[in-house]
């Protein structure tokens, strides 16, 4: 595997699991909209040079979300690992929709084992290191999903299993199911979490570091927001993330307000002055949270991820910490 001097991302383990994930992880879904078949080539030879081991899909990617797209993500990552499979811990998930029918959606039994079978086809392998109910589904009973789940797992069609977008007391509720029947323990957990959402701090994350689940932090960077490039007064980029029809209105609501862009300028004054990029800074953040295992850092061009894994060999200062804690506690 080539290597990159002065640039490679360590190994940690999934919470208090034996499996062994790069420090970063890295997000795919902009493969297959944004990034072409050859640009998102490119990303994971990067990521495959500096040491990342651990790529997070979803079946529903590329974003913006189709039904005519749906899946190509997984296409493309199966398609470059070929014959380099054993080296990487794939994770992906299921639940958002993928047909127009009543179950191509959902955490049922029926659609979790129909969109793994489908995501292990789309790429070609015959396990998934890490499999996630994307989000909390109201329609479905948490204790069939649960023991939907453990099959998978006893079938080996999974390894791990992991939910995204669960709140603390949606988790404790399935960790006590898993508890009371004895089923595949929760391995990980998908939150989204940064400097404009800190949240997960109040009861996630402590709950999630007790039970020992590993926790990888989706929209470290809120999006681009806190890259610093965005700044007060401008209109959100067509070709960015914000700019993408509904999908940009939903992260425009997330994190386009004039209360964040003063934080964004608090954190660009402590980059600045820590010898940091933005970026870096945000990511140095995240990183000082012992609940967190890896961050998952997107790429639409190699470049960036050079930029994101320098952060794994930078500390912010105490002071950097007070004055970063200060300008984003309204986020708490």
């Amino acid at each position: 595997m080539p290597y990159v001097e002065g640039l490679n991302v360590d190994t940690v383990n999934l919470g208090r699991h034996g499996l062994k994930v790069s420090r970063l992880c890295l997000g795919t879904m902009v493969f297959g909209s944004q990034n072409d078949e050859k640009a998102s080539f490119a990303v994971l030879d990067e990521a495959e040079a500096l040491g990342f081991n651990f790529l997070d899909l979803a079946d529903v990617y590329p974003v913006p979300p189709s039904l005519e797209t749906a899946g190509s993500t997984e296409e493309i990552v199966g398609r470059w690992l070929k014959g380099r499979r054993q080296r990487f811990v794939l994770a992906t998930k299921f639940v958002n929709p993928m047909g127009p029918g009543a179950n191509d959606q959902g955490s049922s039994r029926k659609h979790m084992i129909e969109a793994c079978e489908a995501s292990l086809r789309r790429l070609g392998t015959d396990r998934i290191d890490i499999y996630y109910a994307h989000r909390w589904d109201e329609s479905s009973p948490l204790d069939e999903t649960m023991e939907a789940f453990d099959r998978l797992h006893q079938d080996g069609k999974i390894l791990y299993l992991g939910v995204s977008n669960y709140s603390a007391w949606q988790l404790g509720l399935a960790q006590a199911i898993v508890a009371e029947r004895r089923l595949a323990p929760i391995a990980a957990l998908q939150p989204r979490y940064n400097l404009l959402f800190r949240q997960p701090e109040r009861d996630l994350l402590p709950f999630a570091k007790t039970l020992g689940i590993g926790v990888m932090p989706y929209n470290p960077l809120g999006a681009g927001m806190l890259t610093g490039k965005y700044r007060r007064g401008m209109e959100p980029p067509p070709e960015s993330r914000f700019g993408w029809g509904d999908y940009g209105r939903m992260y425009q609501g997330r994190y386009w307000s004039e209360e964040m862009f003063s934080l964004v300028d608090a954190l660009v004054t402590v980059a600045e002055a820590e010898s940091m990029t933005a970026a870096q800074a945000s990511l140095a953040w995240i990183l000082t949270h012992d609940a967190i295992t890896a961050p998952i850092v997107g790429a639409s061009r190699p470049e960036q991820l050079r930029d994101s894994v320098q952060a794994l060999e930078k500390k912010l200062s105490p002071e950097g910490l007070e004055r970063l804690d200060e300008a984003s506690k309204s986020y708490l």
